[in-house]
């Protein structure tokens, strides 16, 4: 059944996306705090299918996980024809990274921009910022600065993420030792990344994010690797609950998961840093100046939260966890919730930066999410509730037929014995021995027969 389960996923995800909105991109132009309106969700069905599953004498088994994303309307609050507008990732990233350059080429790159026609905000459609827009700039770039962007076709933010793989994985049977089923023992062939700056850092710790080791209990962590996080992340627990009378363990991030090195010593090999609560993950997205955090900074530094209007940060709607079935290590209820934010500021030569005042800009935030329901939670029901409940009342119901029957045949023993005449020097002694001893012993077997039951 574990296999089955992790093999064909029989729970649906979706992936809900909201969008910031950006109220007053001429006032940042000159220097204004940003305003933005939070829209959404625009939700996506996650479809998963493993392939090229190969196991491995060394208790490994290797395969690629495919995902696909279809629009789902009906669970939406809009539509992809929806016009949002949110920062250029194009212009403004592009000018941070650029900012050391002789002011010379910044001044080259400012005329390209204006070429190209590409300012510091853009305002397409959800499904163009999702999956991609024609962009002049960007088959520039792709033709004579080829590898520069992570897409060789249409720009989107989930471009590359939509009918693609999350790399090769290697993970563990358990096979030989239960403790390690589904730990991760390598990814595209590395036991450890080079995006950091230390090892500790650059591991790949845990699972790959779908299933844990069984029998956990509250002192037991929930690590695993993201690819898409460019990194480990190990979530800690927080307290118990129950779905349909399903017993569970709730994990949560703890707030020192994207806690900057000067608050969190461990976490000094993610920097350079900025404010706690924001991971920077230009290291692996192109050098681009991207950091992901909690949704609406929850658990971030309060002094995020002053540089951007319109946020307003709960655990109930920002916190991300993961419900287990603590005996199996089986999710029962998922909701990962990450928000990806662009640095920008004023670069001189950039005319297109303005007068940008310097922070951290919330883009975008998503949650995927997915929970067991119908005929696999019933099968759960049975096989975790119903039937540890029936073996249980059993195993009290013979333990206690089993005193019982020792009682009675005790006193059945202790009845026969004092009714027995005694008859001298009928049998002889060494004969009268053997016979008692003979019931004696069949009388033992008796007692332990029926009370093993």
């Amino acid at each position: 059944m574990s296999y089955t389960m992790w093999k064909d996923v029989p729970v649906p995800f979706y992936m809900s996306v909201y969008f910031f909105h950006v109220l007053n991109p001429k006032e940042i132009l000159n220097g204004e705090k940003p305003m933005v309106e939070q829209k959404g969700p625009y939700v996506y069905r996650k479809r998963i299918q493993k392939d090229n599953i190969t196991f491995h004498p060394n208790n490994t088994v290797s395969y690629r996980e495919y995902r696909r994303y279809y629009f789902e309307p009906s669970m939406s609050a809009g539509n992809e024809s929806d016009v949002v507008t949110i920062p250029n990732m194009l212009v403004l990233g592009a000018a941070v990274m650029m900012e050391n350059l002789p002011f010379a080429v910044r001044l080259m790159i400012s005329a390209t921009f204006k070429t190209f026609k590409e300012g510091p905000f853009l305002t397409k459609t959800v499904g163009e910022l999702m999956w991609g827009y024609d962009s002049g700039l960007v088959d520039f770039l792709n033709k004579y600065l080829p590898g520069m962007l992570p897409s060789s076709g249409k720009f989107g933010l989930f471009a590359e993420f939509n009918n693609s793989n999350t790399g090769l994985f290697t993970i563990f049977t358990g096979q030989d030792d239960i403790r390690n089923v589904h730990k991760v023992d390598s990814w595209n062939g590395l036991t450890q990344l080079n995006y950091w700056r230390t090892p500790q850092c650059n591991m790949i710790n845990g699972t790959a994010g779908q299933m844990w080791p069984p029998f956990m209990t509250k002192e037991s962590t929930l690590p695993f690797y993201s690819p898409d996080a460019c990194r480990s992340m190990e979530l800690v627990y927080q307290r118990p609950g129950k779905l349909k009378g399903i017993p569970l363990y709730r994990f949560v991030a703890p707030k020192t998961l994207f806690a900057n090195g000067t608050d969190y010593a461990p976490n000094e090999g993610f920097c350079p840093c900025r404010q706690s609560g924001l991971l920077n993950v230009s290291s692996c997205r192109h050098n681009s100046p991207v950091f992901i955090s909690h949704p609406h900074f929850f658990n971030a530094d309060p002094v995020l939260l002053d540089y951007v209007q319109g946020l307003n940060p709960t655990e109930d709607e920002h916190g991300l966890f993961i419900d287990i079935h603590p005996q199996t290590g089986v999710p029962l209820n998922v909701s990962i919730r990450l928000q990806l934010n662009l640095y920008m500021k004023r670069v001189s030569g950039i005319t297109e930066t303005g007068k940008i005042s310097e922070v951290v800009m919330p883009m975008i935030w998503f949650e995927e999410s997915g929970y067991i329901d119908g005929p696999i939670l019933n099968t759960f029901h049975t096989n975790l509730v119903i039937l540890p409940a029936v073996m249980e009342f059993m195993q009290y119901g013979f333990i206690t037929l089993g005193l019982a029957t020792i009682i009675i045949a005790a006193l059945v023993y202790h009845r026969a014995k004092v009714k027995l005449p005694h008859v001298p020097h009928v049998l002889p002694q060494t004969d009268r021995e053997r016979s008692r001893r003979v019931c004696t012993q069949d009388l033992l077997i008796f007692i332990l027969f029926t009370s093993s039951y």
